[in-house]
């Protein structure tokens, strides 16, 4: 069974910084494209971030391009989203999802195992 578990969400000051992490188990997580996503409330879930298999690859979302950072640790089997500079608009329930591809997935047709989600919120 595929597990995967987000922690470090909670309640940071606009231009505040917080990490998330996705630990995965149930899967060779080191095979895998890794993805983020999230959704506000009202609005569709919609992509973040992904990382390849290695780690070699990335690519962002134009709206969090430069302040976020997606990395993972095949040896923990753990994916990581730094949010540096977050805005207000940033709010959401964050996602981690394992794709069956081993390369970079933006689409969420891609991922077919999620996690339970992490709030994000961001005061102004």
């Amino acid at each position: 069974q595929v597990q995967l578990v987000e922690s470090g969400g909670g309640l940071v000051q606009a231009g505040g910084s917080l990490r998330l992490s996705c630990a995965v188990s149930g899967r060779t997580f080191s095979s895998y494209a890794m993805g983020w996503f999230r959704q506000a409330p009202g609005k569709e879930r919609e992509f973040v971030a992904t990382i390849s298999w290695s780690g070699g690859s990335t690519y962002y979302a134009d709206s969090v391009k430069g302040r976020f950072t997606i990395s993972r640790d095949n040896a923990k089997n753990t994916v990581y989203l730094q949010m540096n500079s977050l805005k207000p608009e940033d709010t959401a329930v964050y996602y981690c999802a394992t794709s069956s591809f081993r390369g970079i997935v933006v689409y969420k047709s891609g991922y077919d195992y999620w996690g339970q989600g992490t709030q994000v919120t961001v005061s102004s």
